[in-house]
Order: C-alpha cells, then structure tokens, then sequence
C-alpha cells in the first residue's frame, strides 16, 4: 500500500513492522510507532473529522493531547471507545476507526447547513432561540437531542478489565522531558523513593520531535541512559503511557496508565487495559511541558493547517511529511526550527513573520538554507473546498489597519502556524496555585502554590524554553524535593548543556489585524473543538459576558475534551483587546481534573457489578434459601422479603405471616440493621446533640428511640440506642443508612467538635439479630433463655446480657411490629444456631418466618414510618406528628435552630397522616399523588403524596400513609387520588395508628 506522504527515511517508526488498519471503511497501512494521525497523514488523509457545532469539514490541528478536531471512534462493537484523539491513540495490527458527529460520511455531511447558516447560530443562540413558543419546545428537543453529542456508546457492556493502584513516594515527578527526566535523576540519586510518570508512549518529551545534542551526544542517547539508570534504582518506579490527570489537597494526584490500549481490543491476555493509580506524594516536581499557541484569522480551521511543532514532530519522529509545499505563519523564532526541518524534509517552505526585520540565529540559519521568508506579514485567509489549497498574506502596516497593504496568495498544501507557547500550567492550577502573566513569553506562568500542595515546576510548564536551562532547572527542582522529603542536602547534579540555538522574543499578536476596509471574511475561530469565534467573543461582550468565567460558558470556550488548550489564552488576549484592558486584569480560568478525559472503566476499576455491590448475606441466609425465601435487596443486603409456601403468592404469603406474628408468634432476620458502638467519656454528651430528645440520664441497661436531624431539620434518620455503661452506647440505624449515619457522626466529631472524647466503631456485621414478635414471644423466650422475663422490671426498651440458646447474647425488648417483642444479638458466628434454635422451639406455637413485606405492613398498621420512604428530606419530626420526641428542656441539637426558619414553621406543610380508601378492597398505589381537582390528564395540582400503602389483614381493609399539605387540620376530610392511567378514587384523611393505639399489645 502506498503511504504517499512517509518519508524514505528517518522517524522512530518501526519499518519492519507494518500495520494494516482501517479507518471510515477504507484500508490502510502504517508502522509500529505511529499514532493514527501520522498514519493518516502518511497515508494523505486530511479531513478526519467535522466541528462540533457548524459540521466544517477538519483535519489533524496537533501531534498530542491538546488535539480539538481529530476525535475519532475506535473499534465498532463492545470495545468500541468514542471521543478518543487520533494524535494519541497508538496504531496497532488491525485498528479500525471512523469519523464521528458526521452523517453520511465525513466527506459528506448534510448537518454542514449549520455552517452556511452560521450567522443564525452564534455564541448563546441555545439561550434565545428555543425559548419561543413554548409549545413547540418537545419539537426542538427531539431535533437538538438528535444532533448533540459526538461518538456512540457501546451497544454491550464493556468486556475489558481494569485495575486501580494506591501508591506512595517521596517524589513525583510529572513529565518525561528534558527538565523531567533531570528531576528524576536528581532525586532518585538521594535513594528517595521516587515516581516519575509520562503520558506517552516514548521518553523525551519535546526531545522527540527533533533536539539537538546533549553532553555531545544525541539527545534521545541521553535520554536512553538516563532511563536505564533510572530503571537500576531500586527505590525509582518509571510509569510510561502514564497521564497524571487530577492534582487533590495534600498532595493526592491521580494517574491514567494505557497498559494494554496500543494492543488492540482483548489482546492484553491477563493484563487489564488500563490502570487507575492513586498517588500520596511528599512532594511533587511538575514537568509539564508547554503547548504551542496558534494564531488567528478567517478561516482558520481547514484540514492541512497545524500548529509548526506537530509538523515537526510528524517530520522526525513518525517520518512523515504532512505538507509538499509548507507556509509557516508565526510571530516567534521556534516555527523556524520546523521550517528547516520541512526544507530539509524535501517540502518548500515560505515563512510569514508577523515580526519586523526578525534576525535571531534561527532565523539566519532558515535564510542561508534557502528557505523564503516575509517578514512583516500575517496570514489573513485560506482557500481550499475541504482541504487547504492555499492562502492570503498581508504586510501589516504601521497602524495594523490593513489599509493599502500589499496582499497576495501563496498556493500550499499545508500552513504551520505558531503564536508561541502556553506552559503547561494545568495541574499546577489544579492544586490550587496561583498564576502571573509573563510579558516576555505572552502567557501564564506558575507563580505561588498552597503549604498543603508542596511541589515545584520546572521546565517549559515554568516558562523556561531552552533545553539547557530545562535541564538545570529540572535538577534544582529534583534535589530540592527531595531534600524536603528527608533525603539528600538538596545539591543539585551538574547537568550536561545542549548544543542548540536559543530561539529571540516572541512578538505578542492573537488575532490577525481586520483590514477596516474589507466587508466580509471567513469565521476567525479560537476555539476548535466548539466552534467558537472572534465574534461571539465581541457577541459576549455587548452582551455583558465580559468576565473570565462569563466568556467561557457563553461561548463553550475550553469546555470541550480538550479543555481549550490551545484556545484559552487566545481569547483571553481577544476579550482583553476589546475591553480595552490587560490579559491578567481579564484573569484566568481555574482548571479542572481530569487534564485529559479518563475512563469510567479506570475509575470503577475492580468496583464494578459484584465487586461493586456485592451480596451481602446475612448468617442466617443458608437457611433461609433452604425455605422458600424471596429475597430483597436493601443496599447490598440479601435481605428476606416473604417466604413462600405451596401454592401461594406474594400477597398470601404476606397475609399468613402478618396474621401469625398477630396470633401467635413470629421471627424476623433483623441482622442487616446498621449497628454502631460508641465509647467514651463524652458518649452521652454527644447523643445529645445529635438526637432530638435527651440522653444524658438514660439508664444502663435502658434503651430509648432516637431522631436524627440535618442542619435544615429534616429527618435523617431513626432507631433504638441503648446504654451499655456509663460511658458506652450501642446504636441502631436503618439499614440502608448505617454508613451515611456513620460518616455523619464522624463528620461532626472530625470537623466540628473535636474536643469531644467519643469513639465510633461500626459493628454491624458482628453481631446476628433475630427479633420475635407475638403475644407468644415470651412464652418462646422462656424455653430459649434463663433471664429474668418478668415484665415489670424487664419492660419494653430495656437491655439484659445473659445465655440465649447456649450462646453469650444481648436481648433487648423492642418492637417495629406493635406486638410484644424481643431482639436477640448474638455474635454473628452464632446466627444460624440461633435462628435454627428458635425455629425448633418455636414448632410448638406455631412459629413463622416472616420478611420485610410483612414487616412494612405490621409497622404501618401501627402507625410506625420509615426514614426515606414516609419522609422525603423535607419532613421535619413536627410534619411527622413527632413533636413528643422533640426536647424542650436540653441544650442545642443539630437542626435545632432550623426550627424558627419561616418555612419550617409555615402552616400549609406537608404532614403525614393516615388514608383509608372509600374501598376498602383497594389498595392505593404507593407514590400516587393526592390532586384538588381530578382531571382527565395533566397537569393537576397536587396537595401530596401516599409513601406507604398496604392490604391489612388484622384490619380487614386497605391502609396507606401520606403526607399531605396540612394534613394533620385535614383529619375526617374525603381527598382525591389521581391514578397512573387516569382515573381517581377517593380516601378518607385518619390518624396514622390503625391499631393498638394505647400500646396494650406492645407491653404485653
């Protein structure tokens, strides 16, 4: 296959190792060593892909992960991965991609009328544009849901494995460069232990694209050594393939290790595709590198334009030309390092110079090749259908107005542009540095960190631009950190100097004078990946988007993939002119993790499926599958739901159990209840502040129903602690919110009284729970233990240790049914032989098993709620009817204070009470909405909502709770229940305790 654009010669390609791939459908080859876009630029492919907004045709814009246009899809079916950049996806045997956000095909797009009606879609046109009529709004939604988006998911779940890592060091290093790889050396050479981390595939970073000689040698042989000395310490890890993308407090960054993506789909073996590493670093070196910055002017955008440094980099490391004939637009001497490079290559050159009379060493060197050279002059257009075919120049006059300036057009194939170099300064940002604005280098620079971030730049990303000082300053950097890791006397190594030529000042233009003379002219755009221009930014500003953080959401600048790397400062610089201000008085961004997209896979790691979520059974759960056991999930618990015996339903099982534990006696698996200890001097002090009701003279051996509020005091959560000691409780939770209770406690004792001296551990898969409920769960209880039953000194919520079934246990009298009962904690271990025990015992009177469905029921009939399905996060303990719980004599309680707020107090809130269907046959669907007026379809207005409802067997009828718009001033009202399918039916408003209001059953 020919590859009409690779060199014969030169590039860190593999020749003997050709590839075949595929991309839209056509067949291709290339080499071990190329990313596919220097495949496709081998191959003379120059549209790739189509803009986001308008559906211009686009080509490959850069060499790495700043990359805005060449997003393809990779590898159509289950492996498939959309959005990926063609500059960085590896070639392997076989790829397969295509263009994305095109349709039919990337040469043919019909969404491409966005583009030739542009001028109706500009910057914020989304905001005004749907807004009127309003009824014709599902019409634009399903037009604009069908065009947004880029790339398709896959159609199956994602069969690849991915692994995450927790590591720490002393020193990271973030780069693989010159100032990098020096770092590294200097540290690791201290015997710290040390991570130096590379987002590409090869070291050397900025080396690779061509370099001189360092130490009198070849750059890439010192970049070599250096490497294997640094693989021969012990205490120094060398991640490749390796992209840092996230910089947290205390030094926590994150990385994305490519282990098995240059493979191709499933050829990994055992290896996962990718890894996911956490890192906690003593220090951090950040070796970034800088971006180069293109330049602006009407037209900017078509296929064959490119930044000068991907050009170069295309040259010398994959060998391939991406351009015969080569203008070099720049305002700066290092685009004359690609002009050399593409005159020697075999192109012809002609360099644009926005600089008068530019006479640095590279500029001299340029001339005496032969390479033709405008000073003086800027690009002002391009022509070409798709692909670029050529351009328009201008001499810039005195005033830059254009007026009467000699123009002409240069036939090309290709335009290198250069508007200097942004340092890298993301991550720097995202550990909360602050930047300043280098005037010499026209870009931002890191300037001060945080004392809980220690780490240093070096390099470019600190705005050093010549290889020797790279590496000098790479070395400080190294040394240093490692000094301030406990290692070294902070000396830095003497570090070989390189034989390059330094490069002059850089001239500081953004955008390209407009002539005032000329009319009209192509989109001038800044941002690539969005599709955004000049003139929105000149739209921003009439419109008062003037600051930072306005321009950027107004006009979708940087908030692509790419995150505007090679767009932000630009139109910072634009704003600025317009405003007629500085760039660091506009400011700048903060940025944010990821620095370059990450997988869900990688992020989820093994905590996927199973190892997400996992079963978690109960001890007694052998059993209970041995019974005809119809398992829920709450949580990750395997929790019983009803048991089945034969010929039954869900509705009789339900029924038979409810009337047994009413009858007779029943026994429920409560073993998943979130259990924690508390321990310490001020235990009680603290259960004070975080119940409702008081704590602090409860007796040991008494247990007490609690309320937990937030700050907005609303409930979150409820259950039964009981005093062990003097200074040590045990606490329940609903089971669904033992670990946001756990967390919750430890919030406030970590961050807001840390004085307090209290211990939470939480014990909930420690001990086994069996809970009887029954008029005959004495009689049962007997026959299982020697402990004092008698009902006036062992009386409901109290606690006794003692033997239950031979085994060490804590029995508690308490009930969630409205019966008499008993909750027997054991040591886990022992679960099954209790509840075994109990069921053997219990023959006699009839036991049953009974799960959660009937559970609801028998608390509901009792008038009792559960957190999260009868509140909803906006129920405070007075909607509930809970006022009793509520203190009036203690001191202060979180969400105390929210109490006197106008809203928590306003009458008209939502209260729960109870609703008995005029039917009593029908059982009210949980969720449907009580309305004033029952209409044939929505909208209605709506007064509340039913959170439970069940059939009652004890009741012989229908039974719901809901809370309800005033509901407790409504008791005796008929309301209206709207139906899911139209309809209604109608229910009267009761108190929520539908039996045994005076707890006569409850006592026993």
């Amino acid at each position: 296959m020919s590859q009409s654009h690779r060199l014969p010669a030169g590039g860190r390609i593999d020749r003997a190792r050709p590839y075949a791939f595929t991309f839209n459908g056509k067949a291709y080859q290339g080499y071990a060593g190329d990313t596919l876009a220097s495949a496709l630029l081998a191959n003379g492919v120059k549209v790739v892909a189509r803009s986001f907004k308008y559906h211009r045709p686009r080509g490959i814009f850069t060499a790495g992960a700043e990359e805005p246009n060449a997003l393809v899809q990779l590898a159509p079916g289950p492996y498939t991965d959309a959005n990926t950049r063609a500059t960085v996806a590896e070639l392997y045997d076989g790829l397969d991609a295509g263009s994305q956000n095109c349709w039919p095909s990337v040469d043919f797009d019909v969404n491409a009328w966005t583009g030739m009606l542009g001028r109706l879609f500009p910057a914020g046109f989304y905001y005004k544009t749907f807004m009127w009529p309003p009824k014709l709004w599902m019409f634009y939604e399903r037009i604009i849901r069908n065009a947004a988006g880029m790339g398709k998911i896959p159609p199956a779940l994602d069969p690849d494995r991915y692994e995450q890592r927790y590591t720490h060091c002393d020193v990271l290093v973030v780069g693989g460069g010159p100032a990098g790889i020096a770092a590294a050396l200097a540290a690791g050479r201290t015997g710290a232990r040390v991570i130096l981390a590379d987002e590409q595939a090869e070291w050397g970073g900025a080396l690779l694209a061509g370099a001189p000689d360092i130490g009198g040698k070849p750059a890439l042989d010192w970049v070599a050594d250096s490497l294997a000395e640094l693989a021969a310490m012990p205490e120094v890890t060398v991640a490749g393939r390796t992209t840092v993308t996230g910089y947290f407090d205390y030094n926590y960054l994150t990385a994305l290790e490519r282990v098995t993506d240059h493979l191709g789909p499933g050829a990994g073996g055992d290896r996962p595709r990718q890894r996911f590493w956490k890192i906690r670093a003593k220090q951090v070196v950040l070796a970034t590198g800088s971006i180069e910055r293109p330049l602006i002017f009407p037209d900017n955008d078509r296929p064959g334009i490119m930044l000068a440094s991907a050009v170069r980099t295309y040259i010398n490391r994959y060998g391939v030309l991406p351009a015969c004939q080569l203008v070099v637009f720049t305002n700066n001497d290092s685009a004359y390092r690609t002009a050399m490079d593409a005159h020697a290559a075999g192109s012809k050159v002609f360099v644009c110079d926005a600089r008068r009379a530019p006479n640095g060493l590279l500029v001299q060197a340029a001339r005496e090749l032969g390479v033709t050279i405008y000073d003086n002059t800027v690009v002002t257009g391009t022509r070409g259908k798709k692909a670029l075919q050529g351009v328009q120049v201008r001499e810039l006059n005195d005033d830059a107005s254009g007026v009467g300036a000699e123009t002409w057009t240069i036939d090309c194939d290709g335009l290198a542009v250069s508007g200097g170099w942004n340092p890298t300064v993301h991550l720097h940002s995202q550990s909360r540095g602050k930047m300043r604005f280098d005037d010499n280098l026209a870009a931002f620079v890191p300037a001060t960190g945080v004392a809980i971030n220690p780490n240093r730049s070096a390099g470019a990303c600190n705005g050093t631009m010549y290889a020797t000082d790279c590496l000098i300053e790479g070395a400080k950097a190294g040394a240093e950190a490692a000094k301030a890791a406990g290692f070294g006397d902070g000396a830095a190594p003497v570090m070989p100097e390189s034989a390059g030529l330094k490069e002059d000042p850089l001239l500081a233009l953004w955008a390209v004078p407009t002539p005032k003379t000329s009319g009209k002219g192509g989109k001038a755009f800044h941002e690539l990946q969005n599709d955004s221009t000049v003139a929105d930014i000149h739209l921003a500003a009439r419109e008062g988007y003037g600051a930072v953080e306005h321009l950027k959401r107004y006009t979708t600048t940087g908030m692509g993939t790419d995150q505007g790397k090679t767009s932000n400062v630009n139109a910072l610089a634009v704003m600025a002119d317009i405003r007629g201000t500085t760039i660091p008085e506009v400011g700048t961004t903060t940025f944010r993790a990821p620095y370059t997209p990450v997988t869900f896979g990688a992020i989820g790691g093994r905590n996927v499926k199973e190892g997400f979520e996992q079963a978690r059974p109960t001890p007694m759960h052998p059993w209970h599958v041995a019974n005809g056991v119809v398992f829920e999930d709450v949580g990750d618990w395997k929790r019983p739901w009803y048991y089945l015996e034969d010929g039954e339903d869900m509705h009789a099982a339900v029924m038979r159990e409810c009337k047994v534990v009413r009858a007779s006696v029943g026994v429920l698996d409560a073993s998943t209840l979130g259990k924690i200890d508390i321990q310490g001097p001020d235990a009680a002090e603290f259960l004070n502040r975080i119940y409702t009701n008081a704590w602090t003279k409860l007796g040991v051996g008494k247990a007490r129903y609690g309320l937990m509020l937030n700050e907005q005091g609303f409930i979150f959560d409820d259950g039964v602690t009981t005093r062990l000691g003097d200074n040590h409780f045990h606490m329940t939770t609903t089971t669904g919110g033992a670990a946001r209770v756990m967390g919750w406690l430890e919030e406030w004792l970590q961050t807001e009284w840390p004085e307090m001296r209290v211990y939470c551990t939480s014990v909930t898969e420690q001990w086994a729970v069996a809970s009887i409920s029954g008029p005959r769960a004495r009689d049962l209880m007997a026959e299982l233990t020697d402990i004092d039953l008698d009902p006036q000194t062992f009386t409901h919520m109290s606690m006794r240790e003692g033997d239950v079934a031979g085994v060490k246990a804590r029995l508690y009298r308490i009930s969630f049914t409205g019966e008499m009962g008993f909750e027997i904690n054991v040591p886990a271990a022992y679960g099954l032989h209790l509840w075994e025990t109990i069921m053997a015992l219990g023959a006699k009177y009839d036991i049953c098993p009974y799960g959660t469905e009937a559970m609801h029921v028998l608390r509901a009939e009792k008038g009792y709620i559960i957190v999260g399905q009868d509140t909803d996060g906006t129920i405070t303990p007075m909607d509930a009817g809970m006022d009793w719980i509520v203190s009036k004599k203690k001191g202060d309680f979180i969400g105390r204070r929210s109490f006197a707020r106008a809203d928590t107090s306003r009458p008209g809130r939502k209260q729960l009470v109870g609703l008995l269907a005029e039917n009593p046959a029908f059982v009210i669907p949980e969720g449907a909405h009580l309305v004033e007026e029952l209409k044939p379809k929505p909208p209605m207005k709506t007064v509340g909502h039913v959170t439970s409802s069940y059939m009652s067997p004890s009741l012989d009828r229908s039974i719901a709770l809901a809370l309800v718009e005033g509901g407790l001033d409504r008791m005796g009202d008929t309301v209206t229940i709207a139906l899911h399918g139209g309809g209604g039916c109608r229910a009267v408003v009761t108190d929520p305790v539908f039996l045994d209001k005076k707890g006569e059953r409850l006592n026993g």
